[in-house]
């Protein structure tokens, strides 16, 4: 801005000088030319009447004036001319001015002489005897003026051009200078020329609408990130190249990726470099939806891959990435369920088919059919509480309880579970102690007595001769707590983690002796999990056994 003003400001001063200079001559020859022509006629006149009254030898008197006087005869013959002779004259009366002097009594012309520098004005007038006097003048030509004051002009050009280049420089600076001090993010507190207003004004309006603007993306960034920051799920979304656009962390924890993208995100195949992934973004790309399973670090993950489509274009696409380990697993165990289930049920019914099959036959004595009998009944109420067990499981596994909640005492419940379980206990020589005052508690009580009644049974059952199990209810901080302490043979240290699972037992050669189901801690953990309860487990193997209830307040 600043090199446009100041060419164009020297280029005006420049233009200007010129001009005004070109003006100025123009006027001054005009001027000068007007009154020379002024003065050859005024010559012409006073020349005029002295030959008309003194005759043709006035003209003698006159041979050295500057001007040319001439005398020509009516039939164009030259009498007289002070600047020649007359006799190598040539006859002028086809000259423009003695022509029209001879027909209307006065008459002028200009010829330009060889050159361009010099003009002469003719001026003739007819005499009362017929005769035509003409006086001359030369003068110089308009282009010999201009060039006379050229030298002046290219000198006031210069003297004008230095001072225009100090004085626009100067000035330059001075308009540019408030422009430079401009604060666009505040034009309304700008102090400048009054022009330069309704420009601040439309930036200060431009400037509002872009932060508002701003402002709304922010809050629509901000929005977007938290939703997707706090989601479990992984999302990508890619351009036709694979470029990563935008993505959350999770998908970057999903595809066990080493590191977060470069600022310009890069190729979302360096993420994961498996086949299935990479078939499942391909997929996409080629504008067909596709699904991929990966399975890495012990985790399995579902690969979503949809493409992005724009005028039939396929533009990018988006990938969700979906954790469905805890889904496998789930489904593994229904199928080990479904399993163990058939198994622990085949078990007893096939006792049962068996008895029943070798009374029908008639081969067992009569005084052994009560004994028979006995096995058929007990296979048959092992049975029945599997199957309470199995129902009871189901139920809280798909949180299907429409038992009412109550408030009950914890402590009253340990000490009926301890009163049904002595005889038990007694048979075995083991000795049940319940400690604790009264401790409120919220929840389900059937359930929760069986989940009492599950860890009492496992102490009684998986303890020494002549030991002790005790249960203490306690009111702590956090919450309303059951410990069931035995002293039995307690559980290896790489069983600990296993021993919830359904039908896992311990020892398995020796889990028809003692009986069960294999379900009761399993019913204890969900039970736990349905009464939004912690259970813990420690125990030292040969020592004994410590399980730990901690019911909210």
């Amino acid at each position: 801005m600043r090199k446009k003003i100041f060419k164009n400001m020297c280029l005006l001063a420049l233009v200007t000088i010129l001009l005004s200079s070109l003006l100025a001559t123009f006027v001054y020859y005009g001027s000068s030319d007007s009154r020379m022509k002024a003065e050859v006629r005024e010559e012409t006149q006073f020349v005029r009447q002295a030959v008309e009254l003194s005759g043709q030898e006035y003209l003698d008197t006159v041979a050295n004036t500057s001007n040319r006087i001439t005398l020509i005869d009516t039939d164009g013959t030259v009498l007289f001319d002070n600047q020649a002779d007359p006799a190598t004259m040539e006859n002028h009366a086809n000259r423009q001015e003695v022509q029209r002097a001879s027909t209307t009594g006065a008459g002028e012309s200009t010829r330009m002489s060889g050159t361009l520098s010099e003009q002469t004005y003719y001026y003739a007038v007819r005499l009362e005897n017929g005769q035509v006097l003409r006086v001359a003048a030369q003068t110089d030509t308009v282009f010999a003026a201009v060039f006379s004051v050229l030298p002046w002009i290219i000198g006031a050009a210069v003297v004008v051009a230095v001072l225009t280049v100090l004085f626009s420089n100067f000035l330059t600076k001075k308009i540019v200078s408030p422009i430079n001090r401009l604060d666009l993010d505040h034009p309304a507190d700008n102090d400048v020329y009054d022009e330069l207003s309704p420009l601040l004004g439309k930036i200060n309006h431009q400037n509002e609408v872009i932060a508002q603007q701003m402002r709304s993306l922010r809050e629509k960034q901000e929005e977007f990130t938290s939703i997707t920051e706090n989601m479990s799920e992984g999302f990508l979304v890619l351009d036709s190249n694979t470029d990563i656009l935008s993505y959350n962390t999770s998908v970057l924890r999903l595809l066990g990726a080493d590191s977060a993208p470069a600022e310009n995100h890069g190729s979302a195949l360096a993420l994961n470099r498996s086949a299935g992934f990479r078939s499942a973004v391909d997929g996409a790309l080629a504008g067909r939806r596709s699904e991929q399973l990966l399975r890495q670090n012990g985790r399995c993950c579902q690969v979503m891959a949809n493409p992005v489509l724009r005028d039939g274009e396929v533009e990018g696409a988006v990938v969700v990435v979906l954790d469905i380990t805890e889904q496998e697993e789930r489904e593994n165990l229904r199928r080990e369920f479904t399993a163990n289930v058939s198994h622990e049920l085949k078990t007893p019914l096939t006792s049962i088919s068996g008895f029943a099959e070798i009374i029908q036959n008639g081969i067992v004595k009569p005084e052994d059919i009560p004994r028979f009998a006995g096995n058929i009944y007990m296979e048959s109420q092992r049975l029945i509480s599997l199957v309470d067990d199995i129902l009871n499981l189901s139920r809280l596994d798909e949180a299907d309880v429409q038992l009412e909640r109550e408030d009950f005492d914890l402590s009253a419940v340990a000490r009926d579970v301890a009163a049904r379980l002595k005889p038990a206990a007694k048979k075995n020589g083991v000795v049940i102690t319940t400690y604790g005052d009264k401790a409120m508690v919220n929840g389900v009580k059937s359930i929760v007595d069986e989940m009492v009644y599950n860890l009492c049974d496992n102490a009684v059952k998986y303890n020494k001769h002549n030991g002790r199990v005790t249960l203490n209810v306690e009111n702590l901080p956090e919450g309303v707590t059951l410990t069931v302490t035995d002293t039995g043979i307690g559980i290896p240290a790489a069983d600990v983690d296993r021993v919830f699972e359904r039908f896992y037992r311990v020892d398995k050669s020796h889990s028809k002796e003692i009986g069960g189901t294999g379900l009761g801690l399993s019913i204890v953990k969900h039970g736990a999990a349905f009464h939004n309860a912690k259970v813990s487990l420690q125990s030292t193997e040969g020592e004994g056994t410590t399980v730990r209830l901690v019911f909210p307040n």
